[in-house]
């Protein structure tokens, strides 16, 4: 069986975090939860649900991630494969078997979760985040001759390609960020539709006025930079 851990960004996800983590298929090692400077219980929701907990104090969705990473870079034994998934339960962990099955059955190197409309439940995204997918997959193909329809927070990867990577982004941008390196680097990838459903809680990014803004300049910050490279 594959090696394959879950990096889970958590920030006041008390409400949604254990029926995510008892969601996950039994085919994952080991779910690492990273606490983000919640306020509510999430540590300890994550904690009796049976993950493992990192903190990182610095806010940021890539700060978050980055933690895990290095959390998983110390250990003894690398895992095989690496999924990224929310901790707002919009999303529906159980389909990750079927989010990591071209890496395990086609050997490609990278799968985005992409949230099709038919699949959404109404008003799981809100017109912000709709547009700003549509425009960030738009100049991808416009500038990198991508097939990328979202910047879906679900996916998983290699973990081998994933090193390759060198993410480096903090913040908004580490969605797009890695799809961009995925394309630059010429690895194989492919999307995956899977269900959307309304999040518990209000989201940090596109539930704010300056979340949304914020995301979208580091969204097209990064497309920008690598179009002119």
């Amino acid at each position: 069986m594959p090696d394959i851990k879950v990096i889970i960004p958590a920030m006041n996800e008390g409400d949604s975090i254990a029926s995510v983590i008892a969601d996950i298929p039994k085919i994952v090692s080991e779910i690492i939860v990273v606490n983000n400077g919640s306020t509510d219980d999430t540590v300890e929701n994550a904690q009796k649900a049976g993950a493992t907990v990192l903190t990182e104090d610095r806010p940021g969705y890539g700060y978050a991630c980055l933690k895990g990473m290095d959390y998983i870079d110390k250990q003894s034994k690398a895992p095989d494969i690496v999924v990224f998934i929310d901790g707002d339960y919009s999303d529906y962990p159980e389909e990750m078997d079927k989010v990591v099955a071209p890496i395990l059955e086609k050997d490609v190197d990278f799968v985005v979760g992409a949230r099709k409309k038919s699949l959404r439940e109404p008003g799981s995204m809100t017109p912000q985040q709709v547009f700003g997918n549509q425009l960030a997959t738009f100049l991808m193909r416009l500038f990198f001759g991508a097939k990328f329809t979202d910047l879906g927070p679900f996916r998983a990867i290699k973990y081998e390609k994933l090193k390759e990577l060198e993410m480096e982004d903090k913040t908004y941008g580490w969605t797009v960020e890695m799809q961009l390196k995925v394309l630059r680097k010429k690895m194989a990838y492919i999307e995956v539709p899977v269900r959307y459903k309304r999040r518990i809680g209000i989201s940090k990014v596109s539930g704010t006025v300056k979340g949304t803004i914020f995301a979208g300049i580091k969204i097209l910050g990064w497309i920008f930079k690598y179009s002119i490279k």
